[in-house]
């Protein structure tokens, strides 16, 4: 969380989240860090941004001319609740920090990609019995699925945005929730004949035995667990491309599952959500 001070083309950023202030004079950010009641160059902040931020992140964001804190409130915000870019945009505007939507847009499809990378490979562990399930996600005008699994006690296994709802799509789903998380125990559907045709299919040529359930009540976890996503994509009013669907989607599936505590933090550690977002940055 930020707020600041636009004064020509100087600006001044207090970070409520890491207790420090940026400045800018001519389109150079310098950071500082309150000690013991002194603001003082932060040491190990670069002008940039942070000098522990992570290479992936730090190749896309290259000749931006904001903190890397200002650019991931925003993005957090845009990911975790259901705002369009245009109030992002005011949001920020009221904490004296000018910032236009659409570069807002371009922060978003730059960033959440590597937070998402990051987040899989620090995720917690998934149980072994899965509830499977697709909903409907608007692209360009048209209807396309957006396929989802979650273990029993609702945390997201994976997804994955298709462009059709048939027995290929569900095994490429399947297939990459597998080499990602290994083979579960069990699988509950409803009675969806495509991802009947993609399990059986899938235990046939690979020899596996993972048993298959059709039940509406069991799956109604990772149907409830759908509304959590659709809630933050129903104010965007659509995406414009496919690409950009499945890079804002897996933003959006990135702080639900922050949310759900599958970050795995250090033990003992107490954190918010928006400070465990930020740390998939470093």
């Amino acid at each position: 969380m930020t707020s600041g001070l636009l004064i020509g083309n100087f600006a001044i950023v207090a970070s409520l989240t890491f207790k420090c202030w940026a400045t800018s004079a001519g389109g150079v950010w310098v950071r500082f860090c309150r000690n013991k009641g002194a603001l003082v160059r932060c040491p190990q902040i670069f002008d940039d941004g942070t000098k522990m931020m992570i290479e992936a992140l730090r190749k896309v964001i290259q000749r931006t001319h904001y903190p890397l804190e200002v650019m991931l409130t925003c993005v957090r915000w845009y990911a975790a609740y259901p705002l369009s870019l245009r109030h992002i945009e005011e949001m920020m505007q009221e904490r004296w920090v000018v910032v236009d939507h659409a570069t807002v847009h371009r922060w978003a499809i730059k960033i959440l990609p590597v937070l998402a990378t990051v987040l899989r490979r620090r995720k917690r562990p998934v149980g072994k019995s899965w509830r499977m399930d697709e909903t409907y996600i608007k692209v360009a005008g048209q209807w396309k699925y957006l396929y989802r699994a979650v273990d029993r006690d609702g945390d997201t296994i994976d997804f994955l945005l298709r462009a059709k709802r048939d027995c290929a799509a569900a095994r490429k789903f399947l297939e990459r929730s597998i080499a990602r998380h290994g083979e579960p125990d069990k699988i509950t559907i409803d009675k969806s004949g495509a991802n009947t045709a993609a399990i059986g299919s899938y235990n046939a040529e690979h020899e596996a035995a993972i048993e298959l359930r059709q039940s509406k009540y069991l799956n109604n976890i990772v149907e409830q667990d759908h509304r959590a996503i659709k809630r933050i994509v129903r104010p965007m009013l659509g995406f414009k491309t496919f690409r950009c669907a499945s890079i804002l989607i897996a933003g959006i599936e990135t702080m639900h599952m922050i949310r759900k505590g599958q970050l795995d933090c250090p033990e003992g550690q107490a954190s918010s959500v928006a400070s465990q977002f930020h740390s998939l940055a470093v």
